[in-house]
């Protein structure tokens, strides 16, 4: 975890150095416990419009993958069915096998909030909340979910050895998202609250946009979510690693 800073000169240098080789910005903001009433409230945010997911991730009880820098979920959603994504980080967008830049089927994107950045490499897959609900009660192996373009990937960066079928459901946990546009931002924004088992919660605020707008669009954001009084500078988790410590403690 990270408290809500500005990022460092270094970080500025190294962040502008890997944007060129980016396909997308995401900039993330978690709302500390204490601030989570208030905050939805600056927002005007209404849960009844939020929509009903479940995540799972997929690792070892030692958590072999995470520690390789490899990440499998699988996601369930009431409007769309299921999704799956293979990713890595870090990364360095012109390290990464020209064949998977070339594919088309893999994204790099730069994840940034307040203190820290760090920079993924994607491969997203579909799949069915049936199918997915039926690997975490254990009916199926986590393989079944993932296309042989992301077993390919997965093997890439796997450790020697570790196959998908052998990796163990971690949740699920129950999330609820919500699309909105403040009136002071002239810009979509996303309200995602994640409901851990032991009853502990993160509230993440995010926006995406294009590398080039990265800047310009956090300074926009950071000023108008001051100006509701959002709290910027509380400490910051993220919603995978708060999931894996959870499920393998």
């Amino acid at each position: 975890m990270t408290t809500g800073t500005m990022l460092s000169e270094d970080q500025l240098t190294e962040l502008m150095s890997i944007l060129g080789g980016v396909t997308s910005v995401e900039l993330k903001l978690t709302i500390p416990g204490a601030h989570h009433r208030s905050t939805s409230d600056a927002l005007d945010l209404d849960p009844l419009e939020a929509e009903i997911r479940q995540v799972v991730f997929f690792d070892t009880p030692e958590l072999a993958l995470n520690k390789a820098g490899l990440v499998l979920r699988a996601r369930r959603m009431t409007k769309d069915g299921g999704d799956t994504v293979v990713k890595l980080r870090p990364v360095v967008p012109d390290q990464i096998p020209k064949h998977l830049r070339e594919s088309g089927k893999v994204s790099v994107e730069v994840d940034a909030m307040p203190g820290g950045f760090v920079c993924s490499a994607s491969m997203k897959g579909k799949s069915s909340a049936a199918a997915i609900r039926g690997v975490v009660r254990g009916e199926n192996h986590p393989g079944s979910l993932f296309s042989k373009g992301q077993k390919r990937f997965f093997a890439e960066y796997a450790p020697e050895g570790l196959k998908i079928r052998d990796l163990v459901p971690l949740g699920p946990i129950n999330t609820f998202k919500l699309k909105f546009s403040p009136a002071i931002l002239p810009r979509k924004m996303v309200a995602e609250m994640w409901l851990y088992p032991d009853g502990s919660r993160i509230l993440e605020l995010s926006t995406k946009c294009a590398p080039g707008e990265a800047f310009q669009v956090g300074v926009e954001t950071r000023v108008a979510l001051a100006g509701l009084g959002i709290d910027l500078a509380g400490e910051q988790q993220t919603k995978t690693k708060t999931a894996l410590e959870f499920f393998t403690s």
